[in-house]
Formats: C-alpha cells, structure tokens, sequence
C-alpha cells in the first residue's frame, strides 16, 4: 500500500502523506501513474458531476454504482455499547434462542474471550479492495428468456482496485474513507445519525437510528459481531466452503423498518443470516438481504431485493483477538415488477484484504466522527426528496452489439441502508 503521494508540482518539495493508502497494484499496471496521482489531489477540490466525467470519462459512472452499492452498506439494526453480551440464564427462552445464544457464547469464547473484548475501546484498520459488475441480465418478455451481458472478467484483470481506512470508537462512533480508482466516498457516524457523502451527491443521513457499518461485521469486530446475534435465532445448520455452520438468523423489526422509509419507498423486510463454524466457532460467512417497494404513478409498485454474501477468510490473533484479514462480497441486485420486461438483475462482487490492524488508539478524539459541514443543510430538505427522472445518473455497461443502461441510481437521502434506489431501463438512443 503507498502512503505518500509525489509532488509533481515541485521536484524537490515533500512527498504528501496519503490520508488512505493506495494498493500497490494500481500504478504497477497503470502505464499513466502521473494521471492517477493528478485524480488523488482532485479529492480536496469541490466536484459536480461534470467534473468527475471529465476526470473519470464514461467510467465514472460505473465506480458510482458500485460505490453506491458496495461502498458502505449498513446493518440494520443498532447496536447498543452497554449491552452485556448473552444473557446468562438461557434456559429462560425458546430452545431457537437459547441455541443462538450457546453458539454466540462459542463464538466469543474462538475470537478471544470475553475479557479481551472488553478491553478495546477503539480500533482502526487498513486495507485494499476490489470491485467489479460482473454480469447484467435485462428481461426480454420472460425470466426464462433473459439477455445476460458479462461487463468484467476478474481473471483477465477486470475491476476496480482501491483502499479504505476505518475507525471506530464503541459501536455507535466510527468513520470509513473508501477510495476505489481515485473516487473517494466518506461514511460515519457521531452516535446520532449516520451519514455518507460522495463526490456525486451532497453529505446526507440516512433515516433513523444510526446503525452499524457491515464492514466491521466482515471478521473485523467480533464484539459487535456477538452483540448482533445475541439476539438472533437458530434455523439449523448449512455446508459453507465444505465447513459444517450453525445458521443464525436476525430480522429487523417492525418499527425499524417503518423508521427507514419514506412515503414513496416502502422497507418490507431486512434479513441477516450468520454462518458459524461449528469445528472453530468463528462466524464464516455473512449474509443480508432486504426488499423494498417504490410506489410508482398509479397502481403499479416496483420491487428491489438487495442481498449480499461475504465469505469471511483468513482469521489471524491480533492482541488476544481473531480477526478476519480476507473475504470477498457477492452481490445482486434483483427488480421485479407487474411486468416480465421489467425484470432485471445485476451482479457485484468486491475482493478486500486487511493491511494493518490496531486496537485503543490513543488520541484518537471526538472530532474524528463529526458529521461533514453541509450535512444540516441537507437534513432541512431530505423529507421533500421525491423520484425524479431529473435526478437520475446513468450507468451503462457497453458491448459491440447492445447499450444497455443498467441503472439510473437516484439518491434518496434517507431511504435505506444503501441511500440508493435503482432504476433499470434500456437505452433507446
């Protein structure tokens, strides 16, 4: 990973150090470093959209769709700092939960114990990851006579490469900054409100409580990681990577779902399923998945479901601690509506790999998680936000034959985990 970033402007004037660090593979296969670091400078400098298309070229939108997906997805459940982690009479609750809270209990026991939990206060970590949009499938009169076009090949070298940089301080305070090919994304939370902000859009919070960054539920928090589950159920037991699992399974509540939605956009359900290792204990693979319905003109309704995997690898004691340094995110993007030739479904994958791990920093303050300047701003209009063809950013992926645009990404400040509702149509131009 490179920290520090030549001074093209002067010879002899001192490296800059990189607020995150980028891969090295990014500049040993790019034959124009000098362009690269000229797109890491640009990050200071206020942007709108016109700008990043001429930075970026038609490929901006591209990195938007998968930061706006990828990017900082958030679990949908709050967790509580004060929160003891199992409750120790079990046999006070159904035999489903009680065995959730057996394989959490062995879960703390694998990643280190409650003792060496308790004792972090802060953690940060570094890494590098990759993303691509493997495959788009648009429906042609049926599901079952679809038009599949592949956009990347990871083997041949396909995707994105960048770094991130989080911080966290309890389970309500934590800070990511995400830079994939020189387009930074911003995401925190000061235990008030989450928030995210992106050279495309505006800094703007997501709607109700502030809840925790899946990031640090990928193998890099075990402590939240059990807070989570404690409260689950067991459904029973699945082969992950030829691993035997435990599943435990956490929907979110009524009342949260409605505090996420808005009169046009409509939460139905947010699922989170934990795969535990029943020979180590530790959680290997991460799963969510959540519907939503956008009202559209008239009687008809369009329906989204988001659901994402994250094979969790490589398990490593830092401090008394197990965490996870590989893993890799599946994801797919499945709308569906009155019609068949509504249908469409898109597939993202990121590949990340942790760097540098640390727990109790020391100085690390308050000032850190403080919300961008321009995030009141847009809180005194995000509950006018309306759907508007206005506000729609393309995305296309390209072949010889066909333009197909994938999604017109609208940014609906406080719907959603994501902040973001796709909109798939062909492009007839």
């Amino acid at each position: 990973m490179r920290k520090l970033c030549p001074n093209f402007d002067r010879e002899d004037g001192l490296d800059t150090v990189l607020e995150v660090p980028i891969p090295e593979e990014m500049f040993a296969s790019n034959k124009h470093g000098n362009r690269s670091w000229q797109n890491m400078k640009a990050w200071m400098r206020p942007h709108n959209e016109r700008s990043m298309t001429t930075r970026f070229g038609g490929k901006n939108t591209e990195i938007q769709f998968l930061l706006g997906v990828v990017g900082a997805p958030l679990i949908p459940l709050p967790i509580l700092c004060d929160h003891q982690f199992i409750n120790r009479n079990i046999k006070d609750h159904p035999i489903e939960s009680s065995m959730a809270k057996y394989i959490v209990q062995q879960y703390i026991a694998a990643v280190g114990g409650e003792r060496a939990l308790n004792s972090v206060d802060s953690m940060y970590a570094m890494g590098k990851v990759k993303m691509v949009a493997s495959e788009f499938c648009a429906g042609e009169g049926s599901l079952n006579n679809n038009k599949t076009l592949k956009v990347k090949n990871q083997k041949h070298g396909g995707g994105e490469m960048g770094g991130f940089v989080l911080w966290k301080k309890r389970p309500d305070l934590w800070c990511l900054e995400l830079v994939v090919s020189g387009c930074k994304i911003s995401a925190g939370s000061d235990g008030k409100v989450a928030w995210r902000q992106t050279p495309w859009h505006h800094s703007h919070a997501s709607r109700g409580p502030p809840r925790p960054l899946r990031r640090f539920l990928q193998g890099l928090d075990p402590k939240s990681t059990a807070n989570l589950f404690s409260n689950s159920v067991c459904t029973g037991e699945k082969t992950i990577n030829n691993e035997d699992c435990f599943v435990l399974k956490l929907e979110a509540d009524p009342s949260s779902l409605r505090a996420r939605s808005t009169s046009n956009v409509e939460i139905i359900r947010h699922t989170v399923w934990g795969y535990f290792s029943q020979r180590t204990g530790l959680l290997v693979q991460l799963e969510d998945s959540h519907l939503l319905r956008i009202k559209a003109p008239g009687n008809d309704s369009i329906f989204w479901e988001t659901t994402m995997e994250s094979s969790i690898q490589d398990y490593r004691t830092i401090d008394g601690i197990n965490i996870a340094y590989k893993g890799r995110t599946s994801v797919s993007l499945f709308r569906f509506g009155e019609t068949s030739e509504s249908h469409s479904r898109t597939r993202m994958e990121e590949i990340w790999a942790i760097e540098e791990v640390d727990f109790n920093i020391k100085g690390l303050s308050m000032d850190c998680f403080l919300p961008p300047s321009d995030l009141k701003k847009e809180e005194e209009v995000c509950d006018n936000v309306a759907i508007s063809n206005s506000a729609r950013l393309p995305f296309k992926f390209r072949s010889a034959s066909s333009r197909i645009c994938v999604s017109k990404v609208v940014a609906i400040d406080d719907v959603d985990d994501s902040d973001e509702i796709y909109d798939e149509d062909e492009d007839r131009e």
